[in-house]
């Protein structure tokens, strides 16, 4: 099958990124030879990710049937879900069909990238249905942390699939209205196949929470300071940066914006008539000259990133904003599991700072934008699915969805990983064949594979350090001088004197000690110093660096 087109007749899911993962998702749907792309988001780097910032998935697969790719639909704007989608579309180049605030969004990372004038967006109006290709979609309203989340009631002749997006069911979401959970229930009735859908909150009893309730709590809460209020939330999260606004303008506080990203998010909010009843925001120059208890600061950050303004403020970095004692700083969002420990150091250097950090553990200051267990029940109900695949969960995540859709009575369930292309058939999922998937990562200006041999030997280098050693020698095969040994990440030359010189030592004997025909052989005789070198310092720190031989033939 990965070498063919799928089959006519047959309906297939195929994800290359997302399944088994929460994260950097981009799902595909196989009819009648064609194949329609779901979502196309990054995920970020970590520890083991020397100077990565993002990363993504590897789109050889279907960028080699680029041909029979009708389409990409964008169910909202979270970089997990559009961020790859500038970088990745010059392989794909296909028409890209988004919601008013995602086509946002998305148009001003494609002009970042000089794109902006060549890739087909399409923008599609909430709530509408339409074709790409084979394909029939229905645009369905639901709730999120951000405007104008959408699940897709995908159509074929071989059934209807609704893959969900990232989704709950918020009774007053404050921006825009309820799911349209009638929607739902008319397309169960119609009937369906499958579920493809959000599995990150399965083990969360009850329902999600209401943004509502945040903001009424966050009002109470901004009342008890004196000093400079700084919150951390994510920018996406328009409904929340309302909240924050009313909450500093009922308690006497005009509001800055301190974050690249929140003013990029604030600008597309407020050209869709999002927070259309909210003063303008103050930038962190002008906010400076505000006293401290006329203040709140909503920064870029919460999740620890090194760039990122908390980051900043907190290592006493930034231009305009400082803190400290009397000062406090509210982080109005979750953590992301793997960042823990950039939150917690940031959250500790706050401290230290003076400050008193609040999280949602203290305070009632969050909701999750995804569906608890009640709500998930709740979908199932209304669309009644044959199949349903979990997606969007790590694999306990995936398992515990399975077994409480059965428990619910669905027939079918399957859990996945990337790469797996799922037959999807009334009879019940089956997978039919595995595709080879990896991952991208932005190194700099270029895409590079993440189990690329520079990235290992980066990683190597990290853990390990670098060693060169230069050896300058005649055509007779005779040494002129000593080796030069640097070797980064292990020895200070200046201050580790005895060390250097045993390598020195160790490289010189190591080429002398060769027989002449040996010493005339370049490539032989840097393997032979390259040994010496890597043994010696293997041997005296318990390191094993990436090794490089110079030989300079004079």
């Amino acid at each position: 099958m990965a070498k063919k087109k799928a089959a006519e007749g047959e309906l297939f899911f195929l994800p290359l990124g997302g399944a088994g993962e929460i994260g950097m998702n981009m799902n595909l749907y196989g009819y009648g030879g064609k194949w329609l792309m779901v979502d196309l988001g990054v995920t970020f780097g970590d520890d083991s990710m020397p100077m990565i910032d993002v990363v993504m998935p590897d789109p050889t697969w279907i960028a080699e049937r680029a041909e029979d790719l009708v389409g990409i639909v964008l169910t909202h704007a979270h970089e997990d879900h559009l961020g790859a989608v500038h970088y990745l579309w010059p392989r794909l180049r296909c028409p890209v069909y988004a919601s008013p605030f995602a086509a946002a969004l998305l148009k001003g990372k494609l002009h970042e990238v000089g794109l902006q004038n060549t890739v087909p967006v399409h923008v599609v109006e909430l709530g509408s249905r339409f074709d790409v290709g084979p394909f029939n979609i229905e645009m369905v309203s639901m709730t999120h942390s951000i405007p104008e989340p959408n699940t897709l009631a995908i159509r074929t002749p071989a059934g209807t699939v609704v893959h969900t997006g990232d989704w709950k069911l918020d009774p007053d979401p404050l921006i825009s209205p309820p799911a349209d959970t009638e929607a739902l229930r008319r397309i169960g009735n119609e009937g369906v196949l499958a579920l493809v859908g959000d599995s990150t909150n399965v083990f969360s009893r009850g329902h999600s929470g209401s943004e509502a309730e945040v903001r009424a709590n966050l009002i109470e809460l901004l009342g008890r300071y004196d000093g400079r209020i700084a919150v951390g939330c994510f920018a996406t999260n328009v409904a929340r940066v309302e909240s924050i606004a009313l909450a500093a303008e009922a308690n006497g506080r005009s509001v800055s914006l301190v974050g690249r990203s929140l003013w990029r998010i604030e600008k597309a909010a407020r050209e869709l008539g999002y927070l259309k009843d909210i003063a303008p925001f103050l930038t962190d120059h002008d906010a400076a000259h505000v006293p401290a208890s006329q203040i709140v600061y909503i920064c870029t950050g919460s999740q620890g990133e090194p760039r990122a303004a908390l980051s900043r403020i907190a290592s006493n970095d930034h231009p305009n904003v400082k803190l400290g004692k009397r000062d406090t700083v509210l982080f109005s969002s979750r953590i992301i599991p793997g960042n823990e420990k950039s939150i917690y150091k940031l959250q500790n250097d706050l401290v230290r700072l003076g400050c008193q950090v609040v999280t949602d553990r203290d305070e009632f200051i969050h909701v999750s934008g995804h569906p608890g267990r009640e709500e998930l029940e709740t979908m199932i109900q209304l669309v009644r699915p044959q199949i349903v695949v979990p997606v969007h969960g790590e694999a306990r995540h995936v398992r515990e969805h399975c077994d409480f859709a059965k428990s619910l009575g669905v027939p079918h369930t399957i859990a996945i990983d990337d790469g797996a292309m799922v037959r999807l058939s009334p009879n019940g999922p089956e997978v039919v064949d595995h595709v080879q998937i990896g991952r991208l990562a932005q190194d700099g200006p270029r895409l590079i594979r993440l189990d690329s041999e520079i990235l290992r030997d980066r990683r190597r280098m990290v853990f390990n350090g670098s060693a060169v050693c230069t050896v300058v020698v005649d055509k007779k095969g005779r040494l002129l001088t000593d080796p030069q040994i640097t070797a980064l990440g292990l020895l200070d030359e200046d201050h580790y004197v005895e060390e250097h010189d045993a390598v020195v030592d160790m490289a010189r004997d190591a080429f002398e000690e060769l027989p002449l025909s040996a010493r005339l052989d370049d490539g032989v005789a840097q393997e032979a110093v390259r040994r010496a070198v890597r043994r010696t310092l293997k041997e005296m720190l318990g390191h094993k660096p990436i090794t490089t031989v110079h030989l300079v033939r004079i």
